[in-house]
């Protein structure tokens, strides 16, 4: 193998991790609810598109409120993400996965509500590191009470 075959399995092995440590740290983020404009930042561009089961947002600011939103619906969560086929080219990347969510609702008794879905995520390498650019979760199955959503948390337009 010669040095520029070496470099460039080298930087595709380096994104992969980059990559899978963003969307890993992502996921715990939501369990650990410091949800703000520096968590923002670390995880979207600015102009990403967010495909959630309550509806579709567009750029960082309406992602951010609709998150702060969905997660106060629940007293504590764990999200697991897993079986993600990574694509990588050049600056750009796809990652095609597996998401389980347990939530426990909020004021109540300890109802639990799961969800599992696939996920399709659209990256981009920026000044910063890779950002999420676009992103759809689409629910496969559900077990339990789901929230009740208030009236003024009516799903964004597609």
């Amino acid at each position: 193998m010669d040095t520029e075959e070496a470099q460039r399995q080298l930087r595709h092995l380096t994104d992969r991790a980059e990559i899978t440590d963003l969307l890993d740290r992502y996921l715990r983020s939501l369990d650990h609810g410091v949800l703000d404009d520096e968590w923002a930042r670390a995880f979207h561009t600015e102009d990403v598109t967010a495909e959630m089961p309550v509806g579709t947002v567009h750029g960082r600011d309406a992602l951010l409120d609709r998150v702060r939103q969905g997660m106060a619906l629940f007293d504590r969560t764990v999200h697991f993400g897993t079986n993600n086929i990574i694509e990588i080219d050049g600056d750009r990347a796809t990652v095609r996965g597996a998401q389980l969510s347990t939530h426990v609702l909020a004021g109540g008794p300890d109802d639990v509500f799961v969800s599992a879905g696939h996920t399709e995520t659209e990256l981009v390498r920026t000044a910063d590191g890779w950002r999420v650019s676009a992103t759809a979760l689409r629910i496969v199955w559900t077990r339990g009470t789901p929230p009740r959503l208030p009236a003024e948390f009516a799903p964004a337009a597609d």
